[in-house]
Order: C-alpha cells, then sequence, then structure tokens
C-alpha cells in the first residue's frame, strides 16, 4: 500500500456487533519476548532522498451520544459540542537526513472504504496514517507499511472490538516478518499507527516513534518511547531475562518493543524481551485539538514535544498548510544536527488556522506600606 490521499466522511460511532465480545478479552495481551540472541546485519535498499504528500477529508457533526463498542464496550456520554465537526488535512515529509540509506516508511490513508470488504459494518468512511522506523534495512519496515492496515481490518475482532484487533494485527504483522521468504530475517522496524474513526482516535506503538497531540498550543503525548532504559521496560526486559547494555537491549538494539528482528528473538510463542505488543491510547477528538503530529525518533532525539507543537502552530497560524508544517519541523530538526532519517506526518483537526490566544490580562490588587502612607500623609499636609 503506497502512501496516498483521499476525501470522505467519518460516522461517529459504532452499532454493537458481537455482544459475546467481553471486556477482558478486549483487553487481552498476547506478550512476545526473545530469548535467542545474535548480532546481525545487512544494508538496506537506498530509497529515494525526500517524499511528502497533502490530503484532506471532511468529518460530519457527531451527536452528543457516541456508541463507542468497537474500541472500549462501552457507551459513552459525551459533554462536547453536538455541532462540532472535524476536518481532517495531513501533510508529511520524509528525508534520509545525513545517513547512506533511507530506512523510514509511512502512509496516508483517508478513504478506509478502499481498502475494507464492503459487508463490513464499519462508518461510511475512515482515516489511517502510521509510521514505520526500520533498521538493518528496509526490508521489515517497507512490509508492515504494505500489510499493517489489511491486518487490522482482516482480523475477527474487527470492527467490533477495535483494540484487540489492531493488538492482533501487530502479532500478525511480527510474525509474518519472521515467514516471508522475501524479507531479511535481521531486518526490524518500529511501528506507530493512528486509526481514526467519527471522533475517536487509536494511537497504537511499538517503538520510540511518538505521536503527539497539539491542544491549543499544548503538547499532550499520546505514545511512550519504548526505550530499554526506561522503567517499565527495564523491568519488563530483566523479568524475561533480558539485559541492558549501554542503552541497548542485550547490548544490540536501541529500542524494547519492535517487529522483525526475528535474528535476536526465539520461536513464534516463546518468551522474549524484545516485544511486538503495542501500547494503545484512545483519544474523543474536541475544539481544543488541532493537530496531530506523528514523528520517527529522528525528530524527537533533537526537539521536545512542546517545541514541535510550537513550531507547527506557530507554521498553521502563518499559512495554515500541514505539509508545509512537516517540511519545516524536518528542517528545524536537521539544523539541531539530527544524526537520523526523518519522517513527520501533520494531522489538522479544523479547515481555519489556530485561533490566536489570548492572555487575560491579570487584575493586581496594589497596595501601600504603613511607612509609604506615614509619607505620603507628610507630603499632603505639608502642601496644605
Amino acid at each position: 500500500m503506497a502512501p496516498g490521499t483521499g476525501h470522505g466522511e467519518l460516522d461517529n460511532g459504532f452499532r454493537e456487533k458481537n455482544a459475546s465480545v467481553t471486556e477482558n478479552e478486549s483487553h487481552k495481551e498476547e506478550e512476545l519476548d526473545d530469548q535467542s540472541l545474535a548480532k546481525a546485519g545487512k544494508p538496506p535498499r537506498n530509497l529515494p532522498v525526500i517524499r511528502h504528500s497533502i490530503s484532506q477529508a471532511i468529518l460530519a457533526g457527531t451527536p452528543a451520544l457516541e456508541l463507542h463498542n468497537g474500541l472500549t464496550g462501552r457507551v459513552t456520554i459525551s459533554g462536547e459540542n453536538p455541532e462540532f465537526s472535524p476536518v481532517f488535512r495531513s501533510g508529511s515529509c520524509s528525508e534520509k537526513g545525513p545517513k547512506e540509506f533511507m530506512e523510514d516508511e509511512f502512509i496516508c490513508v483517508d478513504n478506509l472504504h478502499e481498502h475494507v470488504s464492503a459487508a463490513l459494518d464499519i462508518p461510511p468512511t475512515g482515516a489511517f496514517y502510521g509510521v514505520f522506523d526500520g533498521h538493518c534495512g528496509v526490508d521489515a519496515a517497507a512490509f508492515t507499511k504494505k500489510n499493517i492496515l489489511n491486518f487490522i481490518v482482516e482480523d475477527s475482532y474487527f470492527p467490533s472490538v477495535v483494540k484487540r484487533a489492531i493488538r492482533n494485527a501487530f502479532v500478525k504483522a511480527d510474525h509474518a516478518l519472521a515467514d516471508a521468504k522475501t524479507v531479511d530475517r535481521t531486518s526490524g522496524t518500529t511501528a506507530l499507527t493512528a486509526l481514526v474513526l467519527g471522533r475517536t482516535m487509536l494511537v497504537a506503538n511499538a517503538g520510540d516513534s511518538r505521536a503527539v497531540l497539539g491542544k491549543r498550543g499544548r503538547a499532550v503525548e499520546l505514545s511512550t518511547d519504548h526505550k530499554p532504559n526506561s522503567t517499565s521496560e527495564k523491568i519488563r526486559i530483566e523479568k524475561l531475562g533480558g539485559v541492558i547494555y549501554d542503552g541497548y537491549l542485550n547490548g544490540q538494539l536501541s529500542v524494547s518493543r519492535s517487529l522483525g528482528d526475528w535474528h535476536l528473538k526465539g520461536s513464534k510463542g516463546s518468551s522474549f524481551p524484545l516485544s511486538s505488543e503495542p501500547e494503545l491510547k484512545e483519544v474523543v477528538l474536541t475544539e481544543e485539538d488541532e493537530f496531530l503530529i506523528i514523528g520517527c525518533d529522528g525528530l524527537w532525539d533533537v526537539m521536545s514535544s512542546q517545541c514541535a507543537v510550537t513550531i507547527t502552530r506557530k507554521e498553521l497560524m502563518l499559512h495554515n498548510d500541514p505539509e508545509r508544517c512537516s517540511k519545516e519541523l524536518v528542517r528545524e530538526a536537521l539544523k539541531r544536527n539530527s544524526c537520523d532519517n526523518l519522517t513527520v506526518l501533520v494531522v489538522c483537526f479544523s479547515p481555519d488556522p489556530p485561533p490566536r490566544i489570548e492572555i487575560p490580562k491579570t487584575q493586581r490588587r496594589r497596595s501601600i506600606s504603613a511607612e509609604g502612607l506615614d509619607l505620603l500623609k507628610g507630603v499632603l499636609s505639608s502642601n496644605v
């Protein structure tokens, strides 16, 4: 599936399709970990230096009562403005930077019906975005970009329990990389995806790419960087018998979760420290949510989430073009001496530029000291 664009309207909820699926099943996790380790690598195929695209899709209004059975299995009462109608506009930029080879891939799909069976009971339209940061070659990133959306929509839990379908798709992609004859087993990739259905967005992440929401100028991180040294990942790795040397998992990999890398894993189904299990974050978009930034670690190595949001918001207020925003973020990262490939997607939620944030003037209560008051009385008395 090549990066592309599309247009369409997204529905605002889901009808319950599988009442037998329990809440526990929708949050079951299948953990894949690693036992046999060996260091190997292969030069990747060279890719074009820079790629970019822009797209947009309009969403219909959402009623105050929303059914999110496909996401959480719960009924959510929304107190947000029922007239709120997000408008999705996306732009992207991908550049190899100072590296010899380009190993990143990305995907932009604005018309989900082009990729799902007409028999599936899903909203009239949908959107899907993803960034895949490859290592030891581009094979795993290219394979995941091509197949991950199909694995999601073809899963038996889609669309009744979308969270479970996404988890299953990540595991399936990981196992498919082990079996694919055309993919180098030493190749691996991080994977971060954002699936938008109605006003609900599901972000799934395995690796150190990052998704950041711009909320009236404030940065809200929707994913966690899976680095071996992070507290939660370190505990998980050591519990499964892994070790961390100088920030690297078993001294070989700088991320603690990825798809592929089967030269570092045991047999399928066994437990190993290197996991393909994604962490999920669900967000119901409101008028305060202005845009989403998805970027590989080449961006976040040299820029904070708040800095990226500030730059993007400033650029949108100038020209209101998400593609130019993504290019500006890549350009700024290169100025800051990023040493990695750079891929950035910017997805806007309104047709208009972000409004100026008015800071109310504070009303300060002024007071005078007793000494000052005596001095003032003396001056006044002397003038009488």
